[in-house]
């Protein structure tokens, strides 16, 4: 009778626990918990016109995260990161090595980081609970402070903190994308694909384009918490034409900016929305401006019009 008191114990008092435990601090669980568990996610990553299943590795090898992505559907695939180093293999191209300290196309790379950094754009706002994968989730609510982003949902597994779902909402509530943990299964121990993969011999990581010939092009205005994170000036496959490629994030949303000179075509008047993805099209002086990302299409009409050459 005693054990089964202490279990019943064991169980209650976590969750008592959990009950006073702010937002915030959910966050940062969850971002230790992707950093240091060793965790097989299998996921369902939802848009409006498409499922992609995923699987997702996590462990630590000699002290290092090590982590593995790969995409089961269609031609093979895969991700490796071991580090700050993030190699990409697919089947109809060499592999070749990034410098990164996460493998897009999971989690933001915002989850395992400071959750302070995102309040600037963000309210964290506890939401109920519910059962996903077969473990009880508590969801987090990431509301916006402004109109210039889209609003997020995260439940986090209560026993291991890491991310069971992830929702990206408009601002009328309507779904855009999500992913969604249909198995979790934590190991105490690295599995052997990630040790392999920490003593596999990965591509030099690729040389950063060179810039001496981009323009100094800055924003007069940003939403609060973007910020500049990729500057990249290229010439285009068979054209040759200039063009400069600009990233912004502001840690959960990403935007894209293409410069390039104007051309005789006229730019489209209409503003294109697929899959949440907008893209607008501006003339700025003598340069055309498009801009895309997963934020409302006024957003980015508004950030392309306030490039400006220095």
């Amino acid at each position: 009778m005693r054990l089964i008191l202490l279990a019943l114990l064991a169980l209650v008092f976590p969750a008592v626990a959990q009950e006073d435990m702010p937002a915030k601090v959910w966050l940062e669980k969850m971002s230790q918990a992707l950093k240091e568990k060793e965790f097989k996610a299998s996921i369902i990553q939802l848009q409006a016109d498409h499922i992609r299943p995923l699987v997702y590795l996590h462990g630590k090898v000699n002290n290092q995260e090590v982590a593995f992505l790969e995409y089961l559907n269609g031609p093979p695939k895969n991700a490796v990161r071991v580090g700050n180093r993030v190699t990409f293999i697919e089947h109809d191209q060499p592999a070749y090595s990034i410098l990164s300290n996460h493998i897009q196309g999971v989690w933001p790379a915002a989850f395992s980081s400071q959750m302070s950094d995102l309040e600037v754009g963000y309210q964290f706002v506890m939401g109920g609970r519910t059962r996903i994968a077969g473990r009880p989730g508590q969801m987090i609510r990431l509301l916006p402070n402004d109109e210039y982003r889209y609003g997020f949902q995260i439940w986090l597994d209560m026993d291991t903190y890491l991310p069971l779902r992830y929702d990206m909402l408009t601002q009328d509530k309507q779904l855009l994308e999500q992913l969604m943990v249909i198995e979790l299964i934590e190991f105490s121990e690295p599995p052997s694909i990630l040790q392999e993969a920490y003593k596999q011999e990965w591509p030099a990581v690729i040389d950063q384009a060179e810039r001496q010939d981009g323009q100094n092009w800055q924003f007069s205005w940003l939403p609060a918490g973007f910020s500049v994170v990729v500057r990249d000036h290229h010439r285009l496959i068979g054209s040759h034409e200039a063009v400069e490629y600009i990233a912004l994030t502001d840690g959960l949303a990403n935007i894209s900016i293409y410069v390039a000179r104007a051309g005789s075509t006229p730019l489209p008047e209409e503003l294109i929305t697929r899959n949440g993805l907008s893209l607008v099209a501006e003339k700025v002086g003598n340069a055309e401006v498009v801009a895309v990302g997963k934020v409302p299409t006024e957003t980015l009409a508004r950030i392309a019009k306030s490039l400006m050459l220095k």
